[in-house]
C-alpha cells in the first residue's frame, strides 16, 4: 500500500496528476483533514485545498511506476 504527500498547488498540477494516475487499474484515495476524495476524480481533487499538502493513499500494485510517475508532485 502506498501513502505519499502530494503537493497539487495549481490547476495545471492536479490535472496532470489525474492524466497520471488514472493510467493505473488500481484505486487512489486523497485525504486532506477528515476529507476524502478519489484520486481519479478532477472534481473530487478541486472540492479540497489544494493550496495545502495532500495524502496520498492506495496503489496495491506496481507501486515503483506510480512513485516515478507521481514524483514531480511528491513532498518530502
Amino acid at each position: 500500500m502506498l501513502t505519499v504527500s502530494i503537493l497539487l498547488d495549481s490547476v495545471e498540477k492536479v490535472q496532470r496528476f489525474v492524466s497520471k494516475i488514472s493510467r493505473y487499474s488500481c484505486s487512489f484515495d486523497v485525504e486532506s483533514g477528515n476529507s476524502f476524495v478519489d484520486g481519479k476524480s478532477l472534481v473530487g481533487l478541486f472540492s479540497l485545498d489544494i493550496s495545502r499538502p495532500l495524502q496520498l493513499n492506495g496503489g496495491e500494485s506496481e507501486i515503483e511506476d506510480v512513485l516515478r510517475d507521481i514524483n514531480e508532485f511528491m513532498q518530502y
